[in-house]
């Protein structure tokens, strides 16, 4: 897909069919995350796949938006092995690019998926036994029939509103 085009037609999607994702789409999504940039090319983060019954049970412990997701990828990140400077460390930044390279995979290749913020980060580390921290659970999934983007999709701000030259 033209890349412009993805940006225009790429939405979260928040109800899944449920059908599973085939391993060679799995796999693509995955190399887009491993082809993400990442400060000094560390790349700090770890990415755990779910895709069977009870590696989804457990997400449905840790977060309320699976939305019925066959699919669920647990991005995170070792500030340990990160580049860091004066207290920063770019953990967090490199798993979080590394999930948007995934998610606009998944678009491209006509897939859905919402990336979850709304988990516990404790719980998440104990039920799946995990010493990196996470940073986002990326959802993905074929959509279930009649999703389409939300009416708000396509209300983004003007670029004079998120501009200033200096």
């Amino acid at each position: 897909m033209e890349f412009e085009k993805l940006l225009d037609e790429r939405y979260t999607v928040r109800s899944f069919s449920g059908k599973r994702v085939e391993d060679a789409l799995v796999n693509k999504i995955l190399e887009a995350g491993r082809k993400a940039p990442s400060a000094m090319n560390k790349q700090p983060y770890k990415l755990y796949v779910c895709t069977g019954r009870e590696a989804l049970n457990n997400i449905d412990l840790v977060t309320p938006c699976r939305y019925g997701a066959p699919l669920a990828i647990i991005v995170a990140g070792s500030e340990e092995d990160a580049w860091s400077k004066e207290g920063y460390s770019s953990y967090d930044t490199d798993a979080s690019i590394c999930t948007t390279y995934m998610m606009l995979e998944a678009a491209n290749i006509g897939l859905g998926s919402v990336w979850v913020g709304l988990f516990d980060t404790n719980k998440v580390k104990e039920i799946f036994n995990i010493s990196y921290t996470p940073v986002a659970i990326l959802m993905v999934g074929y959509k279930a029939d009649g999703v389409g983007p939300l009416a708000s999709h396509s209300n983004r701000k003007e670029l004079k509103d998120l501009v200033e030259y200096l």
